[in-house]
């Protein structure tokens, strides 16, 4: 088992590759503008970090129960955040309305071809470091990091199998792969809050249908046996979210996804931890 550690990149995610390339490729005018997003938490730290980095004014939507290390955080880096309630409203609603209203350029988290582009490195690079695999077990919310992995791996290693993983409370991808149609869910009540997705994007979903090799599923228990095994055994601070992929290979639940695989890889793709939970987390244990 290879782990990418993208709980040790910048701003504590893999969402910073995805940012920063997004922002960068700006026209001088658009960054002049400022930018803005909608997220729960990781996208939210990685955009802010990266417009401080390039002189970009950054305006963030973020749920209103979002984790408070992750608001925190964002605020830090120097976005400007504006609260919504998720309850009774869409955040890419208002997350459209503000960027009109304010003349901004949109960064969705994830249905954005340069915020694929710059997740799909994270796969690209565990493969320049280790060589080929034979499976690569990959995170999965809105299918940003999954689908740029499918397409690194597509180029690098056509073998390889790629498997998404998501939490059981959130399995409208794992619904759309199967099913051929885009589905979509109500906001998923998971302890993983980066895959609290509705459903995969309109770029995504075909990327994941036509790159990936399977979709499976883990259980909020099996998450949080695997961050604490995690955080206990190789010492190494992973969010919920992150430990998605680690989940399903160390549960074996389903592990006929890979059946026969000598050589595989497991994104961590986040550490961003709101221990004001680890109490909670720690009872459901």
């Amino acid at each position: 088992m290879f782990f990418k550690c993208e709980n040790l990149q910048r701003a504590g995610a893999f969402k910073f590759r995805g940012a920063y390339n997004a922002l960068s490729r700006l026209t001088p005018d658009r960054r002049r503008r400022g930018v803005a997003t909608y997220s729960s938490g990781n996208h939210a730290q990685a955009l802010a970090l990266a417009s401080r980095l390039l002189n970009i004014p950054c305006v963030i939507v973020m749920p209103n129960d979002a984790p408070v290390v992750k608001r925190n955080a964002t605020r830090s880096y120097g976005g400007e955040i504006i609260e919504y309630d998720s309850r009774h409203e869409r955040r890419e609603d208002v997350g459209r309305r503000l960027a009109d209203q304010r003349g901004l350029t949109l960064i969705p988290p994830f249905d954005h071809p340069d915020i694929i582009a710059g997740a799909g490195t994270a796969a690209f690079e565990l493969f320049e470091e280790i060589g080929q695999l034979d499976a690569l077990l990959v995170p999965c919310g809105g299918g940003g990091l999954l689908s740029g992995s499918a397409l690194s791996v597509s180029g690098l290693a056509p073998a390889c199998r790629v498997i998404g993983v998501e939490p059981s409370l959130g399995d409208d991808a794992t619904r759309s792969f199967y099913t051929g149609q885009l589905q979509t869910i109500d906001t998923p009540q998971t302890v993983a809050d980066g895959a609290r997705t509705s459903s995969l994007g309109s770029l995504t979903f075909p990327l994941v249908r036509a790159l990936v090799s399977d979709m499976v599923t883990v259980d909020d228990a099996a998450l949080l046996r695997t961050m604490f095994y995690l955080w206990e055994r190789l010492k190494l601070v992973v969010e919920p979210t992150g430990a998605l992929g680690a989940a399903a290979l160390l549960e074996g639940t389903h592990s006929s996804a890979w059946a026969g695989a000598k050589r595989i890889g497991v994104i961590l793709s986040g550490g961003n931890v709101d221990f004001s939970q680890v109490a909670q987390w720690l009872r459901q244990q």
